[in-house]
């Protein structure tokens, strides 16, 4: 229960749902209910497709490579870290990615479908998003059974942030977009503290094997 729990507080946080809802208002401007209604669910279902493409082949290719786990698990930690740090020190997910976006939508020679760019990628699953599903499925520490577990729970976030892209307008109403980024950062100090323990967890395990 207690994996289970870290698992989707990992997952909330590294995907960041409410984050996503002030880029979706940004990339969907203008944009008809029906064809807005379609892009959140095309943005989810790729980022649902990346993320899946790395639980399932992402240690494969990381054993490809000949990188021991409790390596890749302590750079792993350190770089979900320094994400974190970004998320509370610096300009919070949704300011870069939203203003990305409008940048994108001013400029008319660019041609990317916004559910793929900036929503899908980076927004939903974002590089820390398919680096923490590969620790949260090493095949050395989770049965096929608990890895399944993990991957229904990120899909459950992912279904989640499709909902709250339907309802963004009113959310962002609700709380404004100064709320949107206290709530980012607040989940900032959460992933700080996952990704310690994952350093923590994969160095330990280090020394009481002796294995890399």
């Amino acid at each position: 229960m207690n994996n289970l729990l870290e698992h989707f507080v990992t997952l909330w946080v590294v995907i960041d749902p409410i984050g996503t809802i002030p880029v979706f208002i940004a990339v969907t401007a203008g944009v008809e209910a029906a064809a807005r209604r379609r892009m959140a669910l095309l943005a989810s279902l790729i980022s649902a497709g990346v993320l899946l493409f790395f639980l399932i082949f992402g240690q494969l290719l990381i054993e490809a490579l000949d990188i021991g786990l409790n390596s890749f698990q302590v750079a792993g930690g350190i770089i979900l870290f320094l994400f974190a740090l970004t998320m509370i020190f610096g300009e919070s997910k949704q300011d870069v990615e939203q203003r990305q976006a409008e940048e994108d939508l001013e400029d008319k020679t660019h041609k990317q479908n916004p559910a793929i760019f900036p929503l899908a990628v980076p927004s939903l699953a974002s590089p820390g998003a398919m680096l923490a599903i590969v620790i949260l499925t090493d095949n050395h520490r989770y049965s096929m059974v608990d890895q399944g577990i993990t991957a229904l729970v990120m899909l459950s976030v992912l279904v989640v942030a499709f909902v709250l892209m339907l309802l963004a307008e009113p959310i962002i109403r609700l709380i404004g977009h100064s709320g949107a980024a206290i709530i980012s950062r607040v989940m900032g100090m959460i992933l700080a503290s996952v990704a310690v323990n994952s350093v923590l967890s994969a160095l330990m395990e280090i020394m009481k094997t002796g294995q890399l």
